[in-house]
Parts: C-alpha cells; structure tokens; sequence
C-alpha cells in the first residue's frame, strides 16, 4: 500500500500522540526523590542528546522498511540479520514484564487515593497477592480484545496531561504571588551531586530512569508512513514534541518543590503530597484534590496496563519468524490475540512480582527496587537499535533511503555517543549501590541473563532445525536485509 493511501495522520494529531505516549508525570515524582532539582536540566538535556536523535534513527530505519510493517525485528534485521533481529523484538517484550512489576504496585496506590484519600498500610504479603490477582484480571480482559482499552488509556493520558498544566500554572502563579519556594532554584540545588563515586554512581542509575522518561520513540516511528507530509513532516513533528516533552519535564521538576522541599518526598505517596499541597494553595481541600489525583492517574495506569499486557504479547509472538515458538502458543483466537503466549507471560511474570517483595520492607523499597530493574532493562531494546544503526551507517550505508540523519561520519558519531552514554547508565542502574547484593544478582543480574539466555537457546534450536529442512530459508533469515537492497540498487 502507498504511503499516499496510507497518510492520514495529520501533524498536530501526530504531536499529540506523541507527547501523550512519551510524557508522565510520575516520572518527574520519582526523579525528585532520587536527584532533586537537579532532574530539570538532566531531563531536558536528556531529551536533547537522546529522544530526539534516537527518534531520527527510528525515521531512518522506518523509511528502509517501507513495505513492511516496520517493527523493531526488521529494523535491527536490516543491518544485523534474524538472530540480533530477535533478540531485540525479545528484549523488547522481556522489558515489559518488569515494567508489570513497577506499574501493578501503583494501581493499588491510586485506589486507595480514590476510596480512602490516604495510601493504606498493607503487607507486602496483601500488595503481592493484590498485584497477581490485578495482573490475572487484566490477563483476562485482554484476551478478550476490549475496545475500551483505547478509550481508558486515552482519557488518562490526557487526564494526566492536563493535571500537569494545571500543576506547573498554579505554582508559577504561587511563586508571582509571592510564595516562597520550599527549595529556592540555585545553580547549587540544579546541580548533580557529584561529590563521591557514591553519588556520582546514584545520579548514573538515576538517568536511566530519566531515559526511560523520555523513551518511546520506537512507538512513534512506525506512524512515518501514515503522515501527511511524509518523513519531512515526521522529522519536524518529532523534533517538535521532542521540544515541547523536554521542556514540559522540565519545567514540572523545576517547580516541583515549590510547596513542598526535596528530599521530603517518596517514590509512593509523593505525587499526593504534591498536589495536594498545590489544591490547599487555590482553596481545595486535600482530602478532595488527591481523590481527583487518584482518579486521574488510576485511569492512567488501567488504561497503560490494559494496552502493555496485549500489544507487546501479540507484536513480539505475531512479528517473528513462523516456527521459533510452537503453533500452540502463537494461536490467535477470535479477537486476534495469542491466548496462549498472554497467560505464559502471566506465569512469567508472577515471580518477577515475588521476587523484589522479599528484599523490599515496604511498598517505597518495593517501588525503588522495580524501578530501577524496569528502568534498566528499557535501555536493552534502544542500546540493539543504535549498535544496528552503527552497523548501519558503517557498512550499508551506500543503500538508498528517504531519510538519513546527515552524513556517515555524522551517523556514526551519534550512534557512538549513545551507545557509551547507554553503556555506562544501563550498568549503573543494573548495579545500585543501596541494594542488597544478593537481590541485585538474583534480580537485576540474573534476570536478564537467565531470560536472554534462554531467547536465544530457543533460537538457535529454530536456527539449526531449519537448516536441515529448509537452508535457504536459513540463510536468508540469518543475512542483513541490506545486502538484498544494494543488490535491488544494482
């Protein structure tokens, strides 16, 4: 189908997707508690040396793949081949499981806001039994296909949109009404702590966090064929959104302790406290304005689970090759999703629900322990698409594409810088200093080795089993689609 068939995106729709899909406002909540003020300009710079780069790496690769629906197999595929392809489409699946396990434990957060208007003390014994039981209802509803889903999500992106405005509005006029701010912005208060490994070590693991904030680039990318305007359009909609995200992050941070000073927030209850504080400043009770709070983010986040149990299980089992996993499990049913692979990855990720709750006293250990991991292990899929962009720009770089982000030796800078600055954050945020030792290599090690290890045993047992009946088939899934666009050049 053309592209000319397919626009029907415009500009501002795409801008709007686009920084509804990448901006929370929780982010800035759990950035404040770890760094302070100095989450401001680390947000903003993040989306300047990262969002919007990476974004133009994810327009280039879309437009080689314009007859397919570009997804992150065939992006990695075009200049690494299958087995990397698969890892990637792996790890992007594989990083949602932990992003289950930091999003379960604030719906119960949010519930208890909207019914109580206060966080309840529960055990972690009640937390991880109540996030299982959320997790097999929304396993459920999935499979069941519910149109509902968009419209939940939808509502509570905008929803939490709209509190942010609403947030960084009153506390700018709080400050023009004469309010002291509870920690004044300093060039002192914006800086890192860099004063010990220690710390130097924490702000590290802290930016993977700030990079997860502002991923999502990869989700964006695959609506290049659907705008009007073509790749024009799209890289100046990206660049735009990739402005106004930076800067709505960072003017959150900036005045986020206007009533409230840092380092007296937690990971949990913060964005209450916040809010609260902001609705007592215009008249509002508090007992009112965190039940709207609650609300809107309970929306939020039923919507976001509802989407992340059913999208990525149906992209990554539906995307890879026909014969890596067994019929059974890729089977669709009436609604088109694979039933099967939704419940195994509801059996997958019941321990990892387990597993953090044992090294964590309370529901702000627990919170700080899955972010971290979630945070971590989101680095995986872009640090793949950036080594395949490198490869990209160093030996296929003669094929022939819509878009590239300036010349070869421009690319290859840009994929270098990232790919050492995701280096040293993806480690930092693997290895915190604060966690127990042995939840760090049960969890944050061994999770990831024991899981993309056994991707790709998996793998090569498809690899070798096709070898034998169909080597051609083999080969061809093995080799760099580039290779066939520069012979089709010829």
């Amino acid at each position: 189908m053309s592209s000319e068939k397919r626009a029907s995106i415009g500009q501002v729709a795409l801008l709007g997707m686009t920084v509804s899909a990448v901006f929370g406002i929780k982010n800035v909540i759990n950035n404040n508690v770890a760094i302070g003020l100095s989450a401001a300009p680390a947000f903003f710079l993040a989306t300047i040396l990262y969002f919007v780069p990476f974004t133009l790496v994810v327009a280039e690769f879309v437009a080689l793949n314009k007859d397919s629906e570009s997804g992150v197999y065939q992006w990695v595929k075009t200049s690494m081949g299958g087995r990397w392809a698969f890892l990637t489409a792996f790890c992007y699946w594989f990083v949602n499981l932990f992003f289950f396990a930091s999003i379960l434990p604030n719906v119960i957060i949010y519930a208890n806001y909207l019914f109580f208007g206060e966080n309840k003390e529960i055990s972690q014994l009640w937390i991880t039994v109540c996030e299982i039981i959320i997790f097999a209802i929304a396993t459920w509803v999935s499979t069941k296909g519910a149109k509902w889903i968009g419209s939940i999500s939808s509502f509570g992106a905008m929803a939490a949109l709209g509190l942010t405005a609403v947030f960084i509005v009153l506390s700018v006029a709080a400050l023009c009404g004469g309010v002291t701010p509870a920690t004044p912005v300093t060039a002192e208060t914006l800086s890192p702590d860099f004063s010990s490994f220690a710390t130097t070590w924490a702000f590290l693991g802290t930016l993977a966090w700030i990079i997860q904030g502002v991923g999502g680039a990869e989700s964006v990318g695959v609506f290049l064929n659907d705008l009007k305007g073509g790749v024009k359009a799209f890289v100046r909609v990206i660049v735009v959104s990739g402005l106004v995200i930076g800067l709505l992050y960072a003017a959150a941070s900036l005045v986020m302790n206007v009533f409230v000073p840092a380092g007296s927030l937690d990971l949990s209850t913060g964005i209450f406290v916040v809010m609260g504080k902001v609705g007592e400043w215009v008249g509002i009770p508090m007992a009112v304005s965190t039940r709207i709070v609650g609300l809107i983010l309970l929306a939020a986040t039923l919507g976001s689970l509802m989407m992340w149990t059913s999208a990525p299980v149906k992209v990554f089992f539906s995307e890879i090759p026909k014969g890596v996993f067994g019929g059974k499990i890729v089977e669709l049913n009436e609604q088109g999703i694979p039933w099967r692979a939704a419940w195994l990855q509801f059996a997958i990720v019941v321990p990892i629900l387990i597993i953090p709750a044992l090294g964590s006293g309370n529901v702000n250990d627990l919170l700080q322990i899955v972010i971290n991991m979630t945070a971590a292990t989101a680095l995986l899929p872009p640090l793949l698409i950036l080594l395949a962009y490198f490869v990209l720009r160093r030996k296929f770089d003669a094929v022939e594409r819509t878009f590239r982000m300036g010349g070869r030796g421009f690319g290859l800078a840009i994929a270098t810088f990232l790919l050492i600055v995701f280096a040293f954050v993806f480690i930092a945020g693997t290895i915190p200093l604060d966690q127990p030792l042995w939840l760090t290599l049960v969890y944050n090690v061994g999770g990831v080795v024991v899981f993309i290890g056994l991707a790709m045993i998996w793998y090569e047992r498809y690899i070798r089993r096709l070898k034998v009946t169909d080597p051609e088939t083999a080969e061809a899934e093995l080799r760099p689609s580039a290779l066939d666009m520069m012979a089709a050049q010829k």
